[in-house]
């Protein structure tokens, strides 16, 4: 748990001086709680001594006065001129201590928890920050073996670990200098009777060491609840229509409702492990306290401790209590926190498998030729491309037909680096793109796939997207060549209209058309068109096309297609089975050979 807790110190390196701060005002608000009860000790000393006829009650010539109080004594008498003023100031004096030490008891107290909160929440957010920055560097196979919701649920799990190091800070620095200067404090001032009451500290923390356990489980179990459940909020929300249309909204509720069951049982098993010890300490400490008052009761001569004296041993026994449960509660709280922790830097470990060059060569890719040379890739161990061999020529528009599952998008995937093949290499001209930083490679591809994925933000915001920079003139002009700006100009607020979640608000032809404006702004020499029309009814289809075909003008395009209508001027077809080219030409030099091309065409339009 400590590896925690110094990993968190590593992350709060920025905030060193806040957090320096921190720990000094909680080392002297642990250390404030002995001198309450000493100031406590002295004013109910001096007040009874004061009542017996004794006015300075000898403190001034006796040990029981530290020396820094002695001088502030001192100082009072020489405020006074005659002999019952200066006693009267000096009982003043020695009873405004209380308040003065509970002043800078509470306010050493907040700066403490104050600063230790602030760098918590600092560090987390930075934590969220590289947590979500190391995800999206990540490659497509991480995210083809996680789900959604687990993502969604290790990124809130920093919220968990901000609650944990807050408490956990100010816990491990103040409240053990508390312990250890009230003991100090009690063995100065009682020693005999602080040993003899320590024998019952080891009986107070067998409820702790029982409990233990059932923590360290019942938090296990916790956090992969949380995480399950996040997986299936995910999925049923974005699953809704399905959901609703075969009628399983009662089996996902009883699901959610099956989690949350358990979720409750462990947090409840949680809380009891936490408050049952503390409960059980403070019973065993009050009976340690009796026995105490006990033996003053018999055991003791009169008058043998003071009034004063005796106050102090009780309320510093009384005072271990809550900084012992806090560390108590601690091992919880840090046991919950390893469990998150453990979860989040699994996370930020995981290895981006797509690696960067250490010198980066620079890309030029607008007029260069694209060249699949010898590629062999398989997921796993499935294998999807055999040997795959290709040049695309600059400006031309080339088109992979097939079945599905013969490796069409995985070609596509690969020119992304989206992964790496096994063996073979890909050139833009005659650079290895793997010399490429991926920034640099994907700016200078343009892709529009069959599912459009747009954001709950505007339209122009959505076409903007396609270049950091991009101005207002070049979206609308985009759109334009997009077949777009008609339809947008229609929306209630134009370019500046909210287009829903997922673009809800449009239909799937508008949706598609802003993808194609979104491209056109990017200005890229590479085309990725990915069944950009599939999906479409043959109205929106010839709208699209009209778009994507002004999309391609001068740019170098690789066109995955299952409508063989959109196809037919391609420069070449690449017809794919099983990860291998079996047949290349153009739409009239295939159709003539009567192959697997004439075969898909005939299917789709018959004899």
């Amino acid at each position: 748990m400590l590896k925690y807790l110094l990993q968190g110190l590593k992350l709060a390196r920025p905030y060193s001086f806040r957090l320096t701060v921190g720990i000094i005002c909680g080392f002297l608000a642990g250390v404030a709680n002995p001198l309450l009860m000493v100031s406590v000790r002295l004013a109910v000393n001096t007040i009874f001594q004061t009542a017996s006829g004794d006015p300075t009650g000898g403190l001034l010539g006796s040990n029981a006065v530290p020396g820094f109080l002695r001088k502030l004594i001192d100082f009072a008498n020489s405020l006074s001129p005659s002999g019952n003023q200066v006693s009267h100031t000096v009982i003043v004096v020695i009873i405004m201590l209380v308040p003065f030490s509970m002043v800078l008891r509470s306010g050493l107290g907040y700066v403490n928890v104050y600063l230790m909160n602030w760098v918590s929440m600092r560090v987390v957010m930075d934590l969220r920050v590289r947590m979500f920055r190391h995800v999206l560097t990540l490659g497509s196979s991480f995210f083809s073996r996680t789900s959604t919701g687990t993502l969604m649920s290790q990124l809130q799990a920093a919220d968990s670990i901000q609650h944990a190091l807050g408490n956990s800070w100010v816990t491990i620095i103040r409240e053990p200098i508390t312990v250890i200067s009230l003991i100090a404090v009690l063995l100065v001032r009682h020693s005999q009777l602080t040993v003899l009451s320590m024998c019952i500290l080891p009986f107070t923390l067998l409820p702790y060491a029982l409990y233990a356990r059932r923590v360290r489980k019942s938090t296990r179990i916790l956090v992969q609840q949380v995480s399950d459940q996040g997986k299936l909020v995910h999925e049923s929300l974005s699953g809704y229509r399905i959901l609703k249309a075969y009628n399983l909204e009662k089996k996902a509720t009883d699901e959610f409702e099956s989690t949350s069951r358990l979720m409750a049982n462990h947090q409840m098993r949680i809380v009891r492990a936490g408050e049952l010890p503390s409960g059980l300490m403070e019973i065993l400490g009050s009976i340690g306290v009796a026995a105490f008052f006990l033996y003053i009761a018999f055991w003791t001569k009169p008058g043998a401790m003071k009034p004063g004296d005796i106050m102090e041993f009780t309320g510093c026994i009384f005072l271990l209590y809550q900084p012992m449960k806090a560390l108590i509660r601690l091992h919880n709280q840090l046991e919950q926190a390893r469990q998150v922790s453990a979860m989040v830097f699994s996370l930020l470990d995981t290895k981006n498998d797509i690696l960067e060059p250490e010198k980066p060569r620079p890309l030029h890719a607008a007029g260069a030729d694209v060249k699949f040379d010898h590629i062999k890739f398989s997921y796993g161990e499935k294998p999807v491309l055999h040997d795959f061999s290709l040049t695309v020529k600059a400006g031309s528009l080339v088109a992979l037909v097939g079945s599905s599952g013969a490796g069409k998008t995985t070609v596509t995937n690969l020119l992304l680096r989206f992964h790496d093949p096994q063996s073979g290499k890909i050139t833009i001209g005659s650079t290895d793109i793997r010399d490429v930083h991926t920034r640099d490679l994907r700016n200078q591809i343009a892709v529009v796939t069959q599912e459009t994925v747009l954001f709950n933000d505007t339209i122009f915001n959505n076409v903007a997207l396609g270049r950091d920079g991009a101005t207002r003139p070049e979206v609308l002009d985009a759109a334009k060549h997009a077949h777009a700006h008609d339809f947008i100009s229609e929306k209630p607020a134009g370019y500046d209209e909210a287009i829903g979640e997922k673009g809800a608000m449009l239909s799937g032809g508008q949706r598609q058309r802003i993808a194609i404006a979104r491209a056109i702004v990017r200005n890229a020499p590479i085309l990725i068109l990915d069944e950009a029309t599939s999906a479409l009814d043959t109205e929106s289809e010839r709208a699209v096309q009209a778009a994507l075909e002004e999309l391609m003008v001068g740019r170098t395009t690789i066109c995955i297609a299952h409508r063989l209508s959109t196809i037919q001027r391609a420069d070449q077809i690449i017809v794919m089975e099983q990860g291998r080219i079996v047949e290349t030409g153009t739409h009239a030099e295939l159709l003539a050979r009567n192959g697997t091309y004439r075969r898909l065409y005939d299917m789709q339009f018959g004899e």
